[in-house]
This record gives structure tokens, C-alpha cells and sequence, in this order.
């Protein structure tokens, strides 16, 4: 199991880093789900990085592709339920108050809560499989969801349809850069922004072809 033990003198992302890749070491897989959980609820953790490292992992062996892609699906549901029952159960301004007075620790700002609700009001359940891709998009939009009172089994299908093509990414990722993982901390915002976008267009162009074989079914 590779260790970052070594490191330079240590900054936030670095120690955050630190405490991913000893989390991973001593839970295997289920500390990479873990840690999904956890940066699925607005928490700043370098979810990507976790994922190239549990990927480098396979590539050496110790992890098998299904259980770790599976363990950090779970993680992604799991932590946006989390969120999504805060929602269900608090009304929007108290939420707006909450994020004013603490977001400033998870680095959330107010107008990105209500950019959240203007994504869900514009797009829908929609958002919450294509906003998997974004960074803290893929948290937030699970707050007006729940105070939307969205069904709650089309939230978990979405959710985990989403996350798991996102996870699925960047672990196959992961395994194709091997020891070089590392690396990628350099540029993993470029990498990220490419990933994600190469990703929901895939996602919106099936969607698109499944509308329209849909309409030309019907029209039949």
C-alpha cells in the first residue's frame, strides 16, 4: 500500500491527503467509501485524489475493481442523504441561515446554497445525475432536493447512477496512471474540469437519444 508518509511540510489539502491515504491503508475499501461519504457532505476533501489512489491500488493488487467501485457508490448515496434529509426537514431559511453562519467553515458561501436551488428549479431531478460531475454542485443539489420532497427512491437512482459513473472515472483513471498518481495533485482541477465535462456530455447526449426514441416510440 503506497504511503505519502514522506511529505513536504504540510498545508491543509496535504494533511487532508494524509489522513485519506492512512484511512484507505487501515479500512481498505470501505475507508475509501468512508471518505466519499464525508467529502459528499460539503466537507473540502480531494475525493478525485482518493479515488486515483484506491485505483493505483488495483493496479498493484490489493483492491479488485467491483467492491472498491461499489464501497464508494455507497459512500457517494450515503453522504447525500445526509444532506438531502436536512432539506426534507429544514425550511429554506433556516438552511440560508445555517450556511451564512457556518458555511464559511466548510467553505460554502450562502449564494452558492441558492445557486443550488436555481439549478434544481431550472433542471429538475435532472441536476442531480448530471450535477454528480461538479464539485460542490454534487452536494449542494441534494438540499433542495429534499426540501422539494423529491421521491426518494428516484433521488437514490439518480444519486448513485451519477456518482457511481463519476467514481467508476476516476478509479479507471487511477489504475491507468499507476504509481504516477501522484502527479496528479499538480493538476487535478484541469484533469477534474476535463473529467467532468467529458463525463455529462456522455450523460446528456444518452439522455437526449433516450427523449427522442422515446418521442419516436410514442408518435408510432
Amino acid at each position: 500500500m503506497l504511503k505519502l508518509g514522506e511529505t513536504r511540510g504540510c498545508d491543509y489539502p496535504c494533511l487532508v491527503l494524509d489522513f485519506a491515504i492512512k484511512l484507505v491503508e487501515s479500512l481498505g475499501v470501505f475507508g475509501a467509501g468512508l471518505f466519499i461519504a464525508i467529502e459528499s457532505i460539503v466537507i473540502p476533501l480531494p475525493s478525485e485524489l482518493v479515488l486515483l489512489l484506491s485505483g493505483f491500488n488495483i493496479s498493484t493488487g490489493e483492491f479488485s475493481f467491483l467492491p472498491l467501485w461499489i464501497a464508494t457508490s455507497i459512500g457517494s448515496l450515503a453522504g447525500a442523504l445526509v444532506l438531502y434529509t436536512l432539506g426534507f426537514g429544514l425550511s429554506r431559511n433556516r438552511l440560508q441561515r445555517i450556511v451564512s453562519r457556518y458555511g464559511k467553515y466548510l467553505g460554502v458561501e450562502e449564494s452558492d446554497l441558492n445557486k443550488s436551488f436555481t439549478l434544481f428549479e431550472k433542471y429538475g431531478s435532472a441536476i442531480i445525475l448530471i450535477g454528480r460531475f461538479f464539485p460542490l454542485i454534487r452536494s449542494l443539489v441534494n438540499i433542495p432536493a429534499g426540501l422539494a420532497k423529491m421521491n426518494l427512491a428516484k433521488f437514490s437512482l439518480l444519486t448513485i447512477l451519477g456518482s457511481s459513473m463519476f467514481n467508476a472515472a476516476w478509479i479507471y483513471i487511477g489504475i491507468q496512471l499507476g504509481d504516477r498518481w501522484r502527479d496528479a495533485e499538480d493538476w487535478a482541477n484541469t484533469l477534474n474540469l476535463f473529467v467532468d465535462i467529458g463525463i455529462a456530455l456522455v450523460v446528456m447526449a444518452l439522455i437526449i437519444r433516450a427523449i427522442r426514441n422515446w418521442k419516436s416510440a410514442k408518435s408510432q
